[in-house]
């Protein structure tokens, strides 16, 4: 059992930790090429992000249920799919996943390996923004993982890539990402000072979705036993 909990624990590092250097990484490399057309670097940023989404579900889901996200974590165990005592370390093991994704992004581009963002996301718009696009992402897990479990990877990695789109703060949707990224003064970062607004925006929308979502299918399980992705039980 012990070695099962550090292989789930190794997979939300790991698929976090990809996910952040797809999306720093991704930033740094359209920016270089776009020749200063910030709607190109967006877009470029968009597909590597949405596509690199879709495979990290896919490789980790069996193993852990790729949460990759804190508010998927929180969600979960108020669902009941993962014990509240491994919560926690879930959430460290993404954090810490994400924080090496923006160090391992910045290697290999050949960037100071951290350097504290000046990029402002801040004000009521912004909190807004990740207020509806964590609410949208809980939503679209919660109404997919059910009942068609297969489909959420695909369903997930596209709402994100239009999630970019229809947002103004971009679609953070994740609290792991949020801190990770105002570790990078590229094109992807956020202004240290603005995270916590980000954080408090993004449990806000998860957790409002996880309760309208116990109203809203109530012919579903009560507990949870796969977000994003059928995942071990801790028996």
């Amino acid at each position: 059992m012990k070695s099962n909990l550090r292989a789930r624990f190794v997979a939300e590092f790991l698929g976090t930790a990809f996910l952040v250097a797809a999306v720093v990484g991704s930033g740094i490399m359209a920016e270089r090429l776009s020749a200063g057309n910030v709607a190109l670097v967006l877009l470029a940023n968009t597909i590597a992000t949405g596509a690199a989404l879709v495979a990290l579900i896919l490789a980790f889901g069996p193993i852990s249920g790729a949460h990759l996200n804190p508010v998927v974590s929180l969600a979960d165990a108020m669902e009941g799919g993962l014990a509240w005592s491994l919560a926690l370390p879930y959430i460290a093991a993404q954090i810490f996943g994400a924080v090496c994704g923006t160090i391992a992004a910045h290697a290999m581009f050949g960037l100071p390996l951290v350097s504290l963002s000046r990029h402002i996301r801040g004000g009521p718009a912004q909190f807004l923004s990740e207020f509806i696009a964590t609410f949208g992402l809980l939503s679209v897990i919660w109404g997919c993982s059910r009942s068609r479990s297969s489909v959420v990877p695909f369903a997930v990695g596209s709402y994100i890539t239009a999630a970019y789109w229809f947002t103004s703060s971009t679609s953070f949707a994740n609290p792991a990402v949020s801190i990770a990224r105002c570790l990078s003064d590229t094109f992807t970062g956020i202004r240290p000072g603005d995270v916590p607004l980000f954080v408090v925006a993004q449990f806000a929308g998860g957790i409002a979705a996880t309760i309208l979502f116990r109203w809203l299918v109530r012919g579903l399980p009560s507990g949870a036993k796969d977000v994003v992705v059928p995942h071990p039980s801790e028996s």
